[in-house]
């Protein structure tokens, strides 16, 4: 196998810029058409770096929108938002937030949408999020006391209008287990407004305390999910897991990477299609960025990837892994040292055979590749999009060694 090792240059853009040029973007499909009523937002922090589009007309919902758009995660980052908070409270915004977008849209915006099925007096915030194949319009809903009341995705390409749909009935079947450990956010709508797929859903409470987070209390959360639909067990080969992700790998075989990736699971097949394994369900992205650990109950939202049917203990790898490239001095490094850590990562799941261990540590770095092949995140302009420079080299070179 010779994976591709480089990026193209025109995937190598400059993430800032990209996401300016998404503002333009997401304010057209959300404000679409000419009208006589404007609308205008500020652009937080600048119009070069934009994160954040508030209301530019009430210092106060602008304030508690950017109070609760995200937990910052250093002290610096705390303190400039602290100052944002603080120029919108007081009304210095004037002179430290001098961007502001200004539309004059037709009736049918996303505002008047959301007012019909949520009620009137909805104020919105966008995030502003990333180059990738899946970003899509995620908006904060806040009552004109500044409370935030929810959160609304719109599925506005093949792929995410596919991604919003599945997170509706993920929330709606994970909602019913009755978990108890953690907390998903409830649907409060599912739609259509014109081409675009729509879903609100409750807002979790991120702005409570943070608790300790310790490892055998993000285990029991990620058990709970891998449970929620029923468990059972059986060999690698002939699985319904097996057979699910050996039609992804042929649908994206005439790529280079999908190609490779279709090869390497193959090999790991003829080595160890015997061996045995639980399979469960997993949320399909258990970030530190997508969870929040409050004193009752351990926060989860971005459930578009939940899946049921797969090996235990996807989660814990995945967690470990988003943290491994956050951490190490380069992504294949944070590859190689997630191999190594799997016997402990998979020990809270019950998977202690040493092949089995193996097995689920390959398959699992498998089926996220087959996700960033089949989705065009190198196309997309995302920073992991091109596996050649960082997954797949450390994964032919492990499952060789099988």
């Amino acid at each position: 196998m010779s994976p591709m090792k480089t990026a193209p240059a025109a995937l190598r853009a400059d993430d800032e810029q990209l996401r300016a040029q998404y503002i333009e973007e997401v304010l057209g499909l959300l404000y679409p058409g000419d009208g006589d009523r404007p609308v205008e937002y500020l652009v937080i922090p600048n119009a070069r770096k934009p994160r954040l589009l508030v209301p530019a007309d009430d210092r106060r919902v602008a304030a508690a929108a950017v109070r609760r758009y995200a937990e910052p995660q250093s002290r610096l980052a705390r303190l400039k938002r602290d100052a944002v908070v603080a120029a919108l409270r007081t009304g210095l915004s004037g002179l430290l937030l001098r961007d502001r977008l200004t539309l004059s849209p037709a009736e049918d915006t996303i505002d008047t949408y959301l007012g019909r099925h949520l009620g009137a007096g909805l104020r919105l915030s966008v995030h502003i999020g990333p180059a990738r194949a899946n970003r899509k319009p995620v908006l904060q809903l806040l009552d004109g006391d500044g409370r935030t009341l929810a959160f609304a995705k719109l599925g506005t390409s093949a792929l995410t209008r596919e991604l919003v749909r599945a997170e509706a009935a993920a929330l709606s079947t994970v909602g019913a287990a009755g978990l108890t450990q953690a907390r998903v956010p409830d649907v409060l709508h599912a739609g259509q407004w014109g081409e675009h797929e729509v879903l609100v859903q409750s807002a979790l409470p991120v702005w409570q305390p943070r608790a300790p987070l310790t490892a055998p209390r993000l285990a029991g959360a990620m058990l709970e999910v891998a449970r929620c639909c029923g468990t059972s067990h059986g060999r690698l080969d002939g699985s319904g897991y097996w057979n699910r992700l050996r039609a992804r790998l042929d649908a994206v075989a005439d790529h280079a990477e999908g190609a490779a990736l279709r090869t390497a699971a193959e090999r790991i097949a003829r080595a160890a299609g015997d061996v045995e394994l639980h399979f469960g369900s997993w949320h399909g992205d258990w970030s530190p960025w997508n969870m929040a650990a409050v004193a009752d109950a351990v926060l989860v939202w971005d459930w578009e990837r939940f899946t049921p049917g797969v090996p235990i203990g996807y989660d814990g790898l995945h967690h470990a892994l988003q943290l491994g490239i956050g951490r190490s001095p380069s992504a294949g490094q944070a590859v190689n040292e997630l191999v190594a850590a799997a016997p402990d990562l998979l020990l809270p799941f019950g998977v202690v055979h040493r092949q089995a261990v193996e097995v689920t540590a390959l398959l699992y770095l498998i089926d996220l590749a087959t996700r960033y092949v089949t989705d065009r995140q190198a196309e997309a302009g995302a920073r992991l999009g091109v596996l050649g420079s960082w997954l797949l080299p450390v994964l032919v070179a492990r499952v060789e060694a099988l």
